[in-house]
C-alpha cells in the first residue's frame, strides 16, 4: 500500500493552475485577486512538497518545466472534474433530477439548442448540464450521462445507439445561384468551401457527375462546420453540409439546396451512454432525441 500523501490546499492548487495557464505569476495574481508575492509563495510551497521545480525563471517571466507541464495537464483535468462534481452537488440540493449531456459544438448550437426547451419545459425539477465535446472521452470518469457523437461506431467504454444519418447536401447562397446556375454541375463553377477534416467531399461528389472535370480541391478550407456555414451564407462559395446544421437557412432561403449527396458520403450521428449503465432520465432523453430527428425545426 502506498503511504498517505498530504494533499496541497485548494488555494495552492488554484494558484498553480492560474500560473500554469498564463505562464505568468502576475497574470495569475490578477485572476485570483492576490499579490504576486502570495502566488510565488504558494508555487514554492507546492514545489517543495512535490520535490521538483515546476517553473523556470526566464528574465522577468516564468516558463513551465517538463515536470510542471505534465503536472498541469493532469491537474487541469482533476480540477475540472472537481468543479463539475461540486456543480452537480449544488444542483442536487434543489432538485432530484440531473442530466449531463456532451454534444458536438455546431450540432449542439444549431440543432439541439432550438429544440432543448421542449424537453426541459415539461420537467420543472430537471437541471441540465450541457458540455461541448468533439472527440470520444471517458463518459463515466467525466460524469456525463449521454453524448452525441458523429463518425464511426468506435467509443471505448460507451454503448452507441444510432441516431440519424448526417444527410449531406450541397448548398450555395442565392447570389451565387443567380450568377452561376442551380444545377449540380453549376456548383463546380463556384468557389468551393471545404471542411479541412474531410477534404475529399467535393472531389468524391464531382466523380458522381458526368462531364465535370473541374479540379474540386481548390478553394477555402475551414476546421469547423460553423465556419463553413458562415462562409457559405456570406457568399464565399458553395458548401457541402449536413442538413441538420442548416435547417433554418434552407427554410428561410438564406442557403439554396442544390443537390443531395448519396448517404454513403456522410457519417452517422450516434447517442453514446456509459457502457453497463442505464439512467432512466438519459433513456428518456435518448428516446426524445430519436423523435426529434424526423421532425422539422419549427
Amino acid at each position: 500500500m502506498l503511504p498517505a500523501i498530504h494533499l496541497p490546499s485548494l488555494a495552492v492548487l488554484r494558484c498553480f493552475e492560474a500560473a500554469a495557464k498564463h505562464e505568468s505569476f502576475t497574470a495569475a495574481a490578477e485572476e485570483l485577486s492576490l499579490t504576486q508575492g502570495a502566488v510565488s509563495r504558494h508555487i514554492r510551497e507546492l514545489e517543495d512538497q512535490i520535490g521538483a521545480a515546476l517553473f523556470r525563471r526566464e528574465g522577468r517571466g516564468v516558463r513551465l518545466t517538463d515536470a510542471g507541464r505534465t503536472f498541469a495537464r493532469e491537474l487541469f483535468d482533476d480540477l475540472e472534474r472537481l468543479r463539475r462534481t461540486i456543480s452537480h452537488a449544488v444542483a442536487a440540493g434543489s432538485t432530484t433530477k440531473l442530466l449531463s449531456i456532451a454534444v458536438l459544438p455546431t450540432f449542439g448550437s444549431r440543432w439541439l439548442m432550438p429544440r432543448l426547451p421542449e424537453f426541459k419545459n415539461v420537467r420543472d425539477d430537471l437541471e441540465l448540464f450541457v458540455y461541448s465535446r468533439s472527440e470520444p472521452f471517458d463518459l463515466s470518469a467525466a460524469g456525463i450521462d449521454l453524448a452525441i457523437h458523429t463518425g464511426g461506431e468506435e467509443w471505448p467504454g460507451a454503448q452507441l445507439t444510432p441516431l440519424c444519418p448526417e444527410g449531406l447536401v450541397a448548398v450555395a447562397a442565392p447570389q451565387l445561384v443567380h450568377k452561376f446556375g442551380d444545377t449540380p454541375r453549376d456548383l463546380f463553377n463556384m468557389p468551393l468551401l471545404h471542411m479541412s477534416s474531410r477534404p475529399l467531399l467535393w472531389e468524391n461528389f464531382r466523380q458522381t457527375l458526368a462531364g465535370v472535370d473541374v479540379p474540386a480541391r481548390k478553394g477555402s478550407y475551414f476546421d469547423q462546420f460553423a465556419l463553413v456555414i458562415a462562409a457559405a451564407i456570406a457568399g464565399m462559395g458553395a458548401a457541402i453540409l449536413p442538413t441538420y446544421l442548416i435547417e433554418s437557412e434552407i427554410q428561410s432561403g438564406t442557403l439554396r439546396q442544390i443537390s443531395v449527396l448519396p448517404d454513403s458520403f456522410g457519417r452517422n450521428y450516434y447517442i453514446a451512454t456509459p457502457a453497463g449503465q442505464t439512467k432512466p432520465l438519459a433513456t428518456q432523453f435518448a428516446n426524445w432525441l430519436k423523435k426529434q430527428v424526423s421532425r422539422p425545426l419549427r
